[in-house]
This record gives structure tokens, C-alpha cells and sequence, in this order.
């Protein structure tokens, strides 16, 4: 789940300028220019100012102009309310730098202003997951849960985390209240697949795998699916979409493991060989390709 999250300042400026103005009492002029930024005016605080500066940046990608832009902002009104969003936002620019830990240390600070604030755990909660601390990304997304049962991406982690603790009641559970409350989003089309075939209900994870091709052709998809038809012995719809992910990722493994138990399915044990051995070439582990295959039939 390594990924860079990306942000934009302009609802937190106005936010922030209104925070300021109720805690200041002093009078704000906000323009919004045609990119949707927030221009600042003469009358403008430097605090505002410098947050301004910062969503310019992020904008265009500069994160250590955005970085120092916010970093000015805390210095000059330490005691500003408004301070609680830009410290989030602080954590994400940080951690679009590479500064895992510090984005993390940042935004654990924000948390302290702001225990009860899905915003910044939903942040913390991302970039724990892409630096590998699941055990501590599960307990905010617990949390978030807690405080806003109808944050769906939050609902989405924790199930999938939920899956792969073996907490098959919470995965389950969690899927199931996607599916009443968010019916048409990919979120839960995609927990579907996942939980489904992850608790061995491959029937079952199909039609939830074919709902994701129609918006999403990414290879990992028709693999998914590929496995499921494979376990319920349908070997042509198998090789179709094994086909299809090989043509869209020559160099994934796991898709040669597949094709070598589809060519044992088939009684083609030389063509089953090669691909094996394909697939550990690329990095499947040999235990893995054993495993597989001795499955098939």
C-alpha cells in the first residue's frame, strides 16, 4: 500500500480564515480565483498569508515550499485554532517528502489537539498502512469507525485488515454494511471480491470481480477473478482472463502460478512445468507454486 497522498489546501484556507476572523473578530476579504485558490488580499494576516503560500505549492507539487509555508504559519499565531487542520495537512506534505516519521510524529500531535478529529486519523491511518504498521493503522481506523460509522474508505481498510488478521466476523461484517449503506461504489465491489473469495465463496466473488472490470481493466482484477473461476472449475473463462491480466502485465508471476495450475487442470503437465517455473523466476515463492498446484486436479 506504498502510495503518495496528495492534497489541496483551499477548503482548509477558508476554514482556517474562519476560525481566525471568529477568534480574532478582525475583518477577512477571500477572493476565489478561477483554479479555485484563495487569493489573499491586503487586509490578509501573514498567518493567512503564509497558509495561502501553501496551498499554491501543494498545488504545483513544491512540498518543501508548502512544507516551510505552514511551518511559518504555526510560528506566527502558535495559539491559532486553525493550527489543528494545518498540522494534518503538515503530516501529509511531510510524508509526500519521504518523511515517513516525522509525517507520522506530526500528525500524532494533531491527534493530541484533536482526539476526536477523523480527519487526522484517517491521515495517520493511510500512511501507517503504507509504512507497514498495520496493528496501529487497525486501531485508528477502530476509531474512526467509532466516531463516523459512514466513512466508507476508512470502513473499506478496516475490512480489509479485518481479512487479513483472520478476523473473518469483522470482514464479513464490515462488507455487509457496505453493501446497505454504499451499494454502487467500487469501495465495496471490491470488498466483496476480496472477502468473498478470501472466506472461499469463489462463486460468489465473481460477479463482484466482473462489476470491477467494467470500471477498472487492471490486471489484478481479471487475476482475482481468473482464481475464482479456476477453483470452480471454469477452465476457458479462466484462461480468458489470465489472457487479458498477462496481456496488461507480461511480468507478474502470480498470473504464470495461475496459467501453470489452469495447464495442470488441462493435463498439460510440460506447459504446467514452465510456467511454474516462470513464476518462481519472477519471484513467487517456490512453497506457494507447490501449494497451488497441489490443489488442482
Amino acid at each position: 500500500m506504498n502510495y503518495k497522498i496528495t492534497i489541496l489546501l483551499t477548503s482548509i484556507i477558508t476554514l482556517v480564515s474562519s476560525i481566525t476572523i471568529n477568534a480574532t473578530g478582525g475583518k477577512q476579504t477571500e477572493k476565489t480565483s478561477p483554479k479555485g485558490f484563495t487569493a489573499t488580499t491586503a487586509d490578509d494576516t501573514p498567518y493567512l498569508k503564509k497558509v495561502d503560500e501553501a496551498d499554491r505549492a501543494c498545488a504545483e507539487g513544491k512540498w518543501r515550499e508548502a512544507e516551510q509555508a505552514l511551518t511559518d504559519a504555526l510560528r506566527l499565531e502558535p495559539g491559532n485554532p486553525g493550527n489543528i487542520l494545518l498540522l494534518s495537512n503538515l503530516g501529509i506534505i511531510r510524508y509526500n517528502m519521504g518523511l515517513d516519521s516525522l509525517a507520522i510524529e506530526t500528525l500524532n500531535d494533531a491527534h493530541e489537539m484533536a482526539p476526536a478529529s477523523v480527519t487526522i486519523l484517517s491521515n495517520r491511518s493511510r500512511i501507517l498502512l503504507a509504512n507497514g504498521h498495520e496493528e496501529e493503522a487497525y486501531l485508528d481506523l477502530d476509531l474512526i469507525l467509532q466516531l463516523d460509522s459512514m466513512e466508507i474508505t476508512s470502513r473499506f481498510n478496516h475490512c480489509l485488515l479485518a481479512l487479513r488478521r483472520h478476523d473473518f466476523r469483522t470482514a464479513k461484517s464490515d462488507f455487509e454494511f457496505m453493501t446497505r449503506h454504499f451499494p454502487e461504489e467500487l469501495e465495496t465491489d471490491i470488498a466483496g471480491a476480496t472477502v468473498l473469495s478470501g472466506t472461499g465463496d469463489y462463486t460468489g466473488a465473481i460477479p463482484y470481480y466482473t462489476k470491477i472490470l467494467k470500471e477498472r481493466k487492471d490486471p489484478e482484477y481479471y487475476s482475482g477473478r481468473a482464481y475464482c473461476y479456476l477453483l470452480t472449475d471454469r477452465l476457458q473463462e479462466a484462461s480468458d482472463d489470465l489472457n487479458t491480466a498477462l496481456s496488461l502485465s507480461p511480468d507478474d508471476g502470480e498470473l504464470y502460478l495461475y496459467r501453470s495450475a489452469l495447464n495442470k487442470m488441462r493435463y498439460r503437465p510440460k506447459d504446467s512445468e514452465a510456467d511454474a517455473l516462470k513464476a518462481i523466476e519472477l519471484g513467487v515463492d517456490k512453497n506457494r507454486v507447490e501449494q497451488l498446484l497441489g490443489k488442482m486436479k
